[in-house]
Protein backbone atom coordinates (compact mmCIF):
# COMPACT_ATOMS: atom_id res chain seq x y z
CA UNK A 1 0.00 0.00 0.00
CA UNK A 2 1.47 3.56 -0.95
CA UNK A 3 0.62 7.27 -0.54
CA UNK A 4 -0.42 8.97 -3.68
CA UNK A 5 -2.22 12.05 -4.71
CA UNK A 6 -5.48 11.19 -7.10
CA UNK A 7 -5.02 14.05 -9.21
CA UNK A 8 -2.40 14.10 -11.94
CA UNK A 9 -1.00 17.74 -11.46
CA UNK A 10 -0.64 16.89 -7.35
CA UNK A 11 0.61 14.00 -7.52
CA UNK A 12 4.38 14.73 -8.71
CA UNK A 13 4.17 17.81 -6.60
CA UNK A 14 7.66 17.18 -5.08
CA UNK A 15 8.99 20.75 -4.89
CA UNK A 16 7.18 23.64 -3.51
CA UNK A 17 7.12 26.01 -0.24
CA UNK A 18 4.17 27.16 1.69
CA UNK A 19 3.11 29.11 4.65
CA UNK A 20 2.11 28.31 7.47
CA UNK A 21 0.10 29.64 11.57
CA UNK A 22 1.20 31.04 15.25
CA UNK A 23 0.14 32.24 19.00
CA UNK A 24 -2.80 34.14 21.46
CA UNK A 25 -2.71 35.36 24.82
CA UNK A 26 -6.29 35.05 25.67
CA UNK A 27 -7.36 32.35 27.92
CA UNK A 28 -10.51 30.89 25.93
CA UNK A 29 -8.78 31.91 22.15
CA UNK A 30 -10.89 32.07 19.24
CA UNK A 31 -9.83 31.01 15.48
CA UNK A 32 -9.59 32.51 11.95
CA UNK A 33 -12.14 31.65 9.42
CA UNK A 34 -10.95 30.21 6.33
CA UNK A 35 -13.59 32.55 4.77
CA UNK A 36 -15.59 35.03 5.66
CA UNK A 37 -19.02 32.99 5.70
CA UNK A 38 -17.16 30.07 7.25
CA UNK A 39 -17.27 29.36 10.93
CA UNK A 40 -13.74 28.87 12.36
CA UNK A 41 -12.57 25.91 13.69
CA UNK A 42 -13.30 24.82 16.90
CA UNK A 43 -9.57 23.87 18.26
CA UNK A 44 -8.00 26.93 16.28
CA UNK A 45 -5.91 29.15 18.84
CA UNK A 46 -4.87 32.53 18.22
CA UNK A 47 -1.25 33.36 19.42
CA UNK A 48 -1.12 37.27 18.59
CA UNK A 49 0.95 40.16 20.31
CA UNK A 50 0.06 41.92 23.11
CA UNK A 51 -1.02 45.34 23.02
CA UNK A 52 0.22 48.11 20.60
CA UNK A 53 2.65 50.32 22.28
CA UNK A 54 1.22 53.37 24.01
CA UNK A 55 4.88 55.06 24.72
CA UNK A 56 8.10 55.43 23.29
CA UNK A 57 9.22 53.42 26.09
CA UNK A 58 6.80 50.17 25.26
CA UNK A 59 8.19 49.72 21.63
CA UNK A 60 11.40 48.08 23.20
CA UNK A 61 13.08 50.94 21.46
CA UNK A 62 14.64 53.67 21.71
CA UNK A 63 14.04 57.01 21.14
CA UNK A 64 17.02 58.12 19.14
CA UNK A 65 16.16 54.96 16.84
CA UNK A 66 12.36 55.65 16.29
CA UNK A 67 13.79 59.36 15.49
CA UNK A 68 16.42 58.24 12.74
CA UNK A 69 13.70 55.94 11.45
CA UNK A 70 10.82 58.62 11.21
CA UNK A 71 13.54 60.78 9.14
CA UNK A 72 14.24 58.26 6.99
CA UNK A 73 10.44 57.13 6.15
CA UNK A 74 9.83 61.22 6.17
CA UNK A 75 12.96 61.47 3.60
CA UNK A 76 11.43 59.16 1.12
CA UNK A 77 7.90 59.98 1.52
CA UNK A 78 8.11 63.70 1.57
CA UNK A 79 5.27 65.50 3.67
CA UNK A 80 3.12 63.45 5.71
CA UNK A 81 0.95 63.65 8.65
CA UNK A 82 1.37 61.58 11.88
CA UNK A 83 -1.35 59.27 10.24
CA UNK A 84 0.52 58.49 6.97
CA UNK A 85 4.00 57.69 8.81
CA UNK A 86 2.16 55.45 11.29
CA UNK A 87 0.63 53.61 8.56
CA UNK A 88 4.48 53.08 7.39
CA UNK A 89 5.65 52.56 10.66
CA UNK A 90 3.10 50.36 11.85
CA UNK A 91 3.01 52.22 14.88
CA UNK A 92 -0.03 54.05 16.62
CA UNK A 93 -0.48 57.57 15.59
CA UNK A 94 -0.25 58.58 19.39
CA UNK A 95 3.41 57.32 19.27
CA UNK A 96 3.78 58.95 15.64
CA UNK A 97 2.62 62.57 17.41
CA UNK A 98 5.27 62.17 20.43
CA UNK A 99 8.13 61.44 18.08
CA UNK A 100 7.23 64.42 15.53
CA UNK A 101 7.01 66.54 19.04
CA UNK A 102 9.98 65.34 20.23
CA UNK A 103 11.71 65.81 16.36
CA UNK A 104 10.18 69.67 16.67
CA UNK A 105 12.13 70.23 19.48
CA UNK A 106 15.05 68.89 17.74
CA UNK A 107 14.24 71.39 14.80
CA UNK A 108 14.91 67.78 12.34
CA UNK A 109 11.04 68.72 11.22
CA UNK A 110 8.33 71.92 10.90
CA UNK A 111 4.44 71.92 10.44
CA UNK A 112 3.37 72.60 6.86
CA UNK A 113 -0.31 73.46 7.73
CA UNK A 114 -3.16 71.24 8.08
CA UNK A 115 -4.21 68.25 5.44
CA UNK A 116 -7.14 69.39 4.41
CA UNK A 117 -9.43 72.40 5.00
CA UNK A 118 -10.96 70.89 7.89
CA UNK A 119 -9.99 72.17 10.98
CA UNK A 120 -9.61 68.96 12.41
CA UNK A 121 -7.84 67.36 9.91
CA UNK A 122 -3.89 66.44 10.64
CA UNK A 123 -1.30 68.88 10.47
CA UNK A 124 1.42 68.12 7.84
CA UNK A 125 5.19 68.09 8.68
CA UNK A 126 8.34 67.89 6.38
CA UNK A 127 12.00 67.47 6.85
CA UNK A 128 14.42 70.29 7.69
CA UNK A 129 17.36 70.41 6.36
CA UNK A 130 18.34 69.62 9.90
CA UNK A 131 16.56 66.75 9.55
CA UNK A 132 17.19 65.65 5.70
CA UNK A 133 20.99 65.94 7.23
CA UNK A 134 20.21 62.78 10.20
CA UNK A 135 18.25 61.30 7.50
CA UNK A 136 21.03 60.62 5.32
CA UNK A 137 23.56 59.98 8.08
CA UNK A 138 20.61 57.35 9.08
CA UNK A 139 20.65 56.23 5.68
CA UNK A 140 24.19 54.99 5.43
CA UNK A 141 24.04 52.88 8.81
CA UNK A 142 21.21 51.09 7.13
CA UNK A 143 18.76 51.91 4.52
CA UNK A 144 15.69 49.74 5.47
CA UNK A 145 12.19 51.71 5.57
CA UNK A 146 9.32 49.82 6.74
CA UNK A 147 7.68 48.58 9.67
CA UNK A 148 9.36 49.46 12.70
CA UNK A 149 11.35 46.26 14.15
CA UNK A 150 10.52 44.25 17.03
CA UNK A 151 13.70 43.69 19.63
CA UNK A 152 15.19 40.28 19.39
CA UNK A 153 13.74 39.02 23.49
CA UNK A 154 10.56 40.12 22.05
CA UNK A 155 10.63 38.01 18.91
CA UNK A 156 12.11 35.00 21.35
CA UNK A 157 9.35 35.16 23.69
CA UNK A 158 6.29 35.34 21.09
CA UNK A 159 8.06 32.26 19.20
CA UNK A 160 8.45 30.57 22.55
CA UNK A 161 4.84 30.93 23.11
CA UNK A 162 3.67 30.48 19.95
CA UNK A 163 5.72 26.73 19.98
CA UNK A 164 4.71 24.03 17.51
CA UNK A 165 4.86 21.67 20.78
CA UNK A 166 1.31 23.08 21.25
CA UNK A 167 -0.76 22.07 18.29
CA UNK A 168 -1.73 18.35 18.74
CA UNK A 169 -2.78 17.05 15.35
CA UNK A 170 -5.26 13.84 15.83
CA UNK A 171 -5.94 11.17 13.63
CA UNK A 172 -9.35 13.28 11.94
CA UNK A 173 -7.39 16.17 11.16
CA UNK A 174 -4.77 14.22 9.71
CA UNK A 175 -7.13 12.54 7.77
CA UNK A 176 -8.60 15.48 6.51
CA UNK A 177 -5.04 16.95 5.05
CA UNK A 178 -4.28 13.70 3.41
CA UNK A 179 -7.82 13.09 2.26
CA UNK A 180 -6.31 13.81 -1.79
CA UNK A 181 -3.40 11.26 -1.20
CA UNK A 182 -3.85 7.15 -1.68
CA UNK A 183 -1.76 6.63 1.36
CA UNK A 184 -1.86 3.17 4.08
CA UNK A 185 -3.08 3.06 7.33
CA UNK A 186 0.28 2.44 8.36
CA UNK A 187 1.59 5.55 6.86
CA UNK A 188 -0.60 7.46 8.29
CA UNK A 189 0.26 5.54 11.92
CA UNK A 190 3.59 6.86 11.78
CA UNK A 191 3.19 10.57 10.41
CA UNK A 192 0.51 11.42 13.20
CA UNK A 193 3.22 10.87 15.93
CA UNK A 194 6.45 12.39 14.36
CA UNK A 195 4.24 15.90 13.03
CA UNK A 196 3.08 15.67 16.97
CA UNK A 197 6.81 15.43 18.50
CA UNK A 198 7.66 19.14 16.54
CA UNK A 199 10.99 17.14 16.19
CA UNK A 200 12.41 15.68 12.99
CA UNK A 201 11.91 13.29 10.13
CA UNK A 202 12.99 11.59 7.42
CA UNK A 203 10.94 10.88 4.15
CA UNK A 204 13.08 8.32 2.27
CA UNK A 205 11.75 5.99 -0.48
CA UNK A 206 11.64 6.16 -4.57
CA UNK A 207 11.36 9.25 -6.34
CA UNK A 208 8.06 10.27 -7.57
CA UNK A 209 5.84 8.68 -4.60
CA UNK A 210 4.18 11.65 -2.51
CA UNK A 211 7.06 12.76 -0.02
CA UNK A 212 7.10 16.36 -0.52
CA UNK A 213 3.32 16.40 -1.18
CA UNK A 214 3.09 14.38 2.58
CA UNK A 215 5.25 17.04 4.26
CA UNK A 216 3.07 19.64 2.48
CA UNK A 217 -0.11 18.18 3.34
CA UNK A 218 0.90 18.02 6.77
CA UNK A 219 1.75 21.45 7.18
CA UNK A 220 -2.04 21.89 6.24
CA UNK A 221 -3.41 19.45 8.93
CA UNK A 222 -1.98 22.60 11.51
CA UNK A 223 -5.37 24.93 13.03
CA UNK A 224 -3.59 27.25 14.61
CA UNK A 225 -2.91 31.20 13.66
CA UNK A 226 0.47 32.69 14.71
CA UNK A 227 2.65 35.89 14.85
CA UNK A 228 6.08 36.95 12.64
CA UNK A 229 7.35 40.74 12.95
CA UNK A 230 8.10 42.78 10.02
CA UNK A 231 11.66 42.95 11.32
CA UNK A 232 13.92 42.38 14.06
CA UNK A 233 16.47 44.46 15.71
CA UNK A 234 19.62 42.50 16.95
CA UNK A 235 22.64 44.36 18.28
CA UNK A 236 21.37 47.41 16.56
CA UNK A 237 21.56 45.44 12.68
CA UNK A 238 17.72 45.46 11.22
CA UNK A 239 16.83 41.36 10.08
CA UNK A 240 13.81 41.66 8.15
CA UNK A 241 11.85 38.53 8.80
CA UNK A 242 7.81 39.24 7.08
CA UNK A 243 8.11 37.04 3.69
CA UNK A 244 5.24 37.48 1.74
CA UNK A 245 6.24 34.57 -0.38
CA UNK A 246 6.50 32.12 2.46
CA UNK A 247 3.91 33.18 5.12
CA UNK A 248 -0.03 33.17 4.43
CA UNK A 249 -1.41 36.28 6.24
CA UNK A 250 -4.80 34.86 8.41
CA UNK A 251 -8.03 36.34 8.98
CA UNK A 252 -8.76 37.20 12.29
CA UNK A 253 -12.31 36.58 13.54
CA UNK A 254 -14.73 39.70 13.39
CA UNK A 255 -14.18 41.81 16.35
CA UNK A 256 -10.51 39.92 17.40
CA UNK A 257 -7.89 43.33 17.50
CA UNK A 258 -4.52 42.94 16.47
CA UNK A 259 -2.59 44.51 18.96
CA UNK A 260 1.07 45.87 18.07
CA UNK A 261 0.44 46.08 14.80
CA UNK A 262 4.53 45.22 14.09
CA UNK A 263 3.40 41.67 13.99
CA UNK A 264 1.58 39.95 11.13
CA UNK A 265 -1.15 36.64 11.85
CA UNK A 266 0.13 34.14 9.95
CA UNK A 267 -0.20 30.47 9.31
CA UNK A 268 2.11 28.03 10.39
CA UNK A 269 4.26 28.06 7.52
CA UNK A 270 5.11 25.20 4.93
CA UNK A 271 8.78 26.46 3.76
CA UNK A 272 10.14 23.92 1.47
CA UNK A 273 14.17 24.22 -0.15
CA UNK A 274 15.40 21.89 -2.67
CA UNK A 275 18.56 21.36 -4.32
CA UNK A 276 19.19 24.70 -4.69
CA UNK A 277 19.82 25.13 -0.61
CA UNK A 278 23.65 25.84 0.20
CA UNK A 279 24.79 25.93 3.52
CA UNK A 280 25.72 29.84 3.40
CA UNK A 281 21.77 30.07 2.80
CA UNK A 282 21.37 28.89 6.37
CA UNK A 283 22.89 31.77 7.67
CA UNK A 284 21.56 35.95 8.03
CA UNK A 285 22.22 36.83 4.81
CA UNK A 286 23.41 40.45 4.63
CA UNK A 287 22.76 43.07 1.85
CA UNK A 288 25.83 45.53 1.87
CA UNK A 289 24.32 48.25 -0.28
CA UNK A 290 20.76 48.11 1.94
CA UNK A 291 22.78 47.19 5.08
CA UNK A 292 20.10 45.41 6.43
CA UNK A 293 19.89 41.00 6.84
CA UNK A 294 17.38 38.84 5.40
CA UNK A 295 16.63 36.25 7.72
CA UNK A 296 17.07 32.52 6.57
CA UNK A 297 14.26 30.27 4.80
CA UNK A 298 14.74 27.94 7.87
CA UNK A 299 14.24 30.92 10.37
CA UNK A 300 11.16 31.77 8.71
CA UNK A 301 10.03 28.75 9.09
CA UNK A 302 9.63 28.88 13.04
CA UNK A 303 6.40 27.71 14.63
CA UNK A 304 5.62 25.58 11.35
CA UNK A 305 7.19 22.91 9.29
CA UNK A 306 11.13 23.18 7.11
CA UNK A 307 11.24 20.73 4.51
CA UNK A 308 14.81 19.99 3.03
CA UNK A 309 13.38 17.97 -0.03
CA UNK A 310 16.22 16.31 -2.44
CA UNK A 311 18.11 15.51 0.21
CA UNK A 312 21.69 14.61 -1.05
CA UNK A 313 21.33 16.02 -4.29
CA UNK A 314 22.49 19.74 -2.64
CA UNK A 315 25.94 21.45 -3.95
CA UNK A 316 27.49 19.82 -0.36
CA UNK A 317 27.09 16.07 1.20
CA UNK A 318 24.13 15.20 3.19
CA UNK A 319 26.47 14.30 6.15
CA UNK A 320 27.63 18.59 5.60
CA UNK A 321 23.38 20.13 6.47
CA UNK A 322 23.47 17.45 9.48
CA UNK A 323 26.02 18.73 11.12
CA UNK A 324 25.03 22.28 10.76
CA UNK A 325 22.09 20.97 12.52
CA UNK A 326 23.40 18.70 15.13
CA UNK A 327 22.89 21.81 17.85
CA UNK A 328 19.43 22.94 16.49
CA UNK A 329 17.72 19.67 16.20
CA UNK A 330 19.48 18.29 19.74
CA UNK A 331 19.26 21.70 21.75
CA UNK A 332 16.54 23.27 20.20
CA UNK A 333 18.24 26.57 19.21
CA UNK A 334 20.37 27.95 16.59
CA UNK A 335 23.43 30.45 16.80
CA UNK A 336 23.64 32.88 14.10
CA UNK A 337 26.34 35.56 13.75
CA UNK A 338 26.07 39.63 12.43
CA UNK A 339 29.13 40.73 9.82
CA UNK A 340 29.70 42.81 13.41
CA UNK A 341 30.94 39.65 15.21
CA UNK A 342 28.23 39.60 17.25
CA UNK A 343 26.41 36.21 17.98
CA UNK A 344 23.19 35.28 19.24
CA UNK A 345 20.58 32.57 19.47
CA UNK A 346 17.25 32.14 18.43
CA UNK A 347 15.17 29.45 19.24
CA UNK A 348 15.23 26.42 16.25
CA UNK A 349 11.59 25.47 16.58
CA UNK A 350 9.99 23.35 13.78
CA UNK A 351 9.17 20.30 12.54
CA UNK A 352 11.92 19.78 10.32
CA UNK A 353 11.47 17.15 7.11
CA UNK A 354 14.21 15.80 5.09
CA UNK A 355 12.59 14.07 1.62
CA UNK A 356 15.37 11.87 -0.01
CA UNK A 357 15.69 9.15 -2.41
CA UNK A 358 18.65 7.76 -0.44
CA UNK A 359 18.46 5.34 2.10
CA UNK A 360 19.41 6.37 5.63
CA UNK A 361 22.43 4.62 5.75
CA UNK A 362 23.66 6.56 3.03
CA UNK A 363 23.29 10.17 3.80
CA UNK A 364 25.81 10.52 7.68
CA UNK A 365 27.10 8.86 10.15
CA UNK A 366 25.07 7.65 13.18
CA UNK A 367 25.97 9.93 15.33
CA UNK A 368 24.12 12.93 12.69
CA UNK A 369 21.22 10.66 11.99
CA UNK A 370 20.53 9.92 15.77
CA UNK A 371 19.14 13.59 15.89
CA UNK A 372 16.53 12.81 13.12
CA UNK A 373 14.09 11.50 15.27
CA UNK A 374 11.62 9.60 12.92
CA UNK A 375 12.75 7.35 9.77
CA UNK A 376 9.58 7.02 7.95
CA UNK A 377 9.93 4.29 4.57
CA UNK A 378 7.35 5.74 2.00
CA UNK A 379 7.02 2.96 -0.39
CA UNK A 380 5.98 2.51 -3.78
CA UNK A 381 2.29 2.24 -4.90
CA UNK A 382 1.01 -1.61 -4.80
CA UNK A 383 -1.11 -2.69 -7.67
CA UNK A 384 -4.43 -1.22 -6.06
CA UNK A 385 -3.22 1.90 -5.03
CA UNK A 386 -1.64 2.64 -8.17
CA UNK A 387 -4.95 1.95 -10.32
CA UNK A 388 -6.43 3.91 -7.19
CA UNK A 389 -4.61 6.87 -8.45
CA UNK A 390 -4.82 6.48 -11.89
CA UNK A 391 -8.42 6.56 -11.90
CA UNK A 392 -8.76 9.69 -9.99
CA UNK A 393 -6.39 11.28 -12.14
CA UNK A 394 -8.42 10.00 -15.28
CA UNK A 395 -11.01 11.55 -13.83
CA UNK A 396 -9.72 14.59 -13.51
CA UNK A 397 -9.13 15.03 -16.83
CA UNK A 398 -12.35 13.36 -18.31
CA UNK A 399 -10.70 10.43 -19.67
CA UNK A 400 -12.58 6.78 -19.22
CA UNK A 401 -11.30 4.72 -16.87
CA UNK A 402 -10.45 1.22 -18.95
CA UNK A 403 -9.60 -1.68 -16.01
CA UNK A 404 -8.78 -3.98 -19.08
CA UNK A 405 -6.38 -1.56 -20.74
CA UNK A 406 -4.32 -0.74 -17.68
CA UNK A 407 -4.52 -4.75 -16.78
CA UNK A 408 -2.67 -5.52 -19.72
CA UNK A 409 -0.28 -2.30 -19.27
CA UNK A 410 0.54 -3.11 -15.75
CA UNK A 411 1.58 -6.77 -16.44
CA UNK A 412 3.93 -5.36 -19.68
CA UNK A 413 5.69 -2.29 -17.82
CA UNK A 414 5.93 -3.27 -14.00
CA UNK A 415 5.48 -6.72 -13.68
CA UNK A 416 7.05 -8.27 -16.84
CA UNK A 417 9.41 -5.33 -17.60
CA UNK A 418 10.21 -4.80 -13.47
CA UNK A 419 9.95 -1.03 -13.64
CA UNK A 420 9.47 0.76 -10.34
CA UNK A 421 5.69 2.13 -9.79
CA UNK A 422 5.76 5.47 -8.98
CA UNK A 423 2.61 7.67 -7.60
CA UNK A 424 4.06 10.10 -10.41
CA UNK A 425 3.75 8.12 -13.25
CA UNK A 426 -0.45 8.69 -14.03
CA UNK A 427 -0.44 12.41 -13.90
CA UNK A 428 2.50 12.25 -16.12
CA UNK A 429 1.51 9.92 -18.71
CA UNK A 430 -2.02 11.16 -18.79
CA UNK A 431 -0.79 14.68 -19.54
CA UNK A 432 1.39 13.29 -22.61
CA UNK A 433 -1.50 11.45 -23.53
CA UNK A 434 -3.65 14.89 -23.57
CA UNK A 435 -0.88 16.62 -25.61
CA UNK A 436 -0.39 13.51 -28.40
CA UNK A 437 -4.14 13.62 -28.66
CA UNK A 438 -4.11 17.56 -29.40
CA UNK A 439 -1.33 17.16 -31.89
CA UNK A 440 -2.82 13.41 -33.67
CA UNK A 441 -6.60 15.38 -33.68
CA UNK A 442 -8.24 12.33 -31.68
CA UNK A 443 -10.29 11.97 -29.28
CA UNK A 444 -8.15 11.38 -25.46
CA UNK A 445 -8.39 8.00 -24.23
CA UNK A 446 -6.87 5.36 -22.36
CA UNK A 447 -5.13 2.86 -25.07
CA UNK A 448 -2.58 0.76 -25.10
CA UNK A 449 -0.97 2.66 -28.10
CA UNK A 450 -1.26 6.32 -26.51
CA UNK A 451 -0.12 4.41 -23.12
CA UNK A 452 2.88 2.98 -25.29
CA UNK A 453 3.62 6.42 -27.05
CA UNK A 454 3.66 8.12 -23.40
CA UNK A 455 5.69 5.76 -21.80
CA UNK A 456 8.44 6.64 -23.99
CA UNK A 457 9.14 10.11 -21.94
CA UNK A 458 9.21 8.06 -18.23
CA UNK A 459 12.78 8.14 -16.90
CA UNK A 460 12.09 5.13 -15.24
CA UNK A 461 14.34 2.86 -13.18
CA UNK A 462 14.99 -0.52 -12.58
CA UNK A 463 13.00 -1.72 -8.95
CA UNK A 464 15.46 -2.07 -6.30
CA UNK A 465 15.08 -3.94 -3.01
CA UNK A 466 14.93 -1.56 -0.91
CA UNK A 467 14.12 -3.64 2.63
Amino acid sequence: MKLFSKSPEAADSEQYAQPARHEVKSPEPTVEPEAATSPPPPDRRLFLPGAAPKTVEETGLTESYLINHLCKVMHAGGTLTPAQIADVVKLPKLVCRQLIKQMTALMLVEAQGLDSADIKSDIRYSLTNLGKSWALDALVLSQYIGPAPVTLEAFEAQIRSQSISHEEIHRSELDRALSHLVIPDILKAQLGPAANSGRSMLLYGEPGNGKTSLAEALGESFQDVVSFPFAILAGNQIIRFHDETLHQTAELPAGQPRGDLRWVPCHRPVVIAGGELMLHMLDLAFEHTARFYEAPMHLKALGGVFVLDDFGRQSEPPQAYLNRWIVPLEKGFDILSLHTGKKFSVPFDQLVVFSSNLMPEEMGDDAALRRIYFKIHVPSPTKEDYFSIFEGACEEVGIAWQPEVMDRFYQDKYETAGFVTSGAHPGFLLRHILAACRYLEREPELSLDLLELAWRNVAASKRRDRR
